[in-house]
């Protein structure tokens, strides 16, 4: 059952829950974090009304800054401000930033633990009809392996609005991964965001097996396991926002109460948040896991609901990997 707790969206698995693009959230965020601190600046690679800093721009246009179609210039410059006391945040789609600038984050922002937070917009398959070219399914993989780097991943856009105003207050760099479509609002104003703090947004009376998901891939999860309690299998529930720190000891009592975990996720399986969760979990409390995720291939154009259901990161995906789970535990 949903955790009363959190103070979660009761509509939410309605079949008409309210549905908002996350990134939304943090154009909303970014606006007010400029009006309570005077540091926080923004840059954008010309792309300024998708990535929703236009707001900020028109705003703040002293402390907002068009680089132009330069991803590796517009972190370098990014580094600088964050080094010199400002609070920047840079704009792009993910499969430029950090797509196109890893080494420059790498080296300039990471290196240094430049106070930057760098936003890459239109994640996963949620730029589905511009096709493989910009649909990043990788960023995780690529961001979480670099020291000092936090990696954060909104589920929705009330998600992301806090998690942008908690990014300006974090020092050093942070990742913040957006996708474009509109997807359902899970969260209220209410309910609590700390980075670094995974939340179990459902558990049932018994359960047998947790899944793991972030991002938009949260509904997903919670709607498989609102269809496995109906086929009497419990499950737990984790918002698992915060890819980078996790939440280990959150992760790992888990694991000791169920018998498997399920990793939920719009990113290639490989590197993405499930590998973070499953090398956590191997070192301290070996359980069963399945990964819902891209398999080791490029997306293509479609409508990001028609994309998800090709392939298999939808909510009978994950379904049937809990059940793939299930089989696995009997053997252990």
């Amino acid at each position: 059952m949903l955790n009363t707790s959190l103070k979660l969206n009761a509509h939410v698995l309605d079949p008409a829950v309210e549905q908002v693009p996350i990134r939304d959230g943090f154009g909303e965020g970014l606006l007010t974090a400029g009006e309570r601190d005077p540091n926080v600046v923004a840059l954008s690679a010309d792309l300024a009304e998708s990535t929703r800093v236009a707001a900020f721009a028109a705003a703040h246009p002293e402390r907002f800054f068009d680089v132009g179609v330069a991803e590796q210039n517009m972190v370098t410059i990014a580094a600088g401000l964050g080094v010199s006391g400002k609070v920047p945040f840079v704009a792009s789609f993910a499969v430029f930033s950090p797509g196109r600038n890893w080494e420059q984050i790498r080296t300039t922002i990471c290196y240094n633990d430049a106070n930057v937070k760098i936003t890459g917009h239109h994640a996963g398959v949620s730029n589905g009809a511009d096709g493989a070219t910009h649909q990043a399914l990788e960023d995780i993989a690529l961001m979480r392996t670099l020291p000092n780097m936090k990696v954060i991943v909104p589920c929705d856009a009330i998600e992301a609005r806090k998690a942008t105003l908690a990014a300006a207050k974090l020092w050093g760099p942070v990742y913040l991964r957006l996708e474009r479509e509109r997807s359902p609002l899970l969260t209220t104003d209410a309910t609590p965001f700390t980075p670094g703090k995974a939340e179990i947004i459902w558990r049932s009376k018994r359960p047998q097996v947790a899944l793991i998901a972030c991002g938009s891939a949260l509904y997903q999860a919670l709607r498989a396991a609102r269809d496995l309690e109906k086929m009497k299998v419990g499950t737990v529930v984790v918002n698992n926002h915060t890819v980078k720190p996790l939440d280990e000891r959150t992760l790992v009592d888990l694991a000791k109460k169920v018998g498997a975990f399920v990793c939920v996720e719009h990113h290639q399986v490989a590197g993405g948040m499930g590998s973070a969760v499953a090398e956590l979990i191997a070192r301290t409390t070996p359980v069963p896991i399945e990964f819902v995720g891209m398999q080791d291939s490029f997306g293509e154009s479609g409508k990001p609901h028609e994309l998800i259901a090709k392939h298999a990161m939808d909510t009978d995906a994950v379904v049937a990997a809990v059940k793939r789970a299930l089989k696995r535990t009997s053997h252990v």
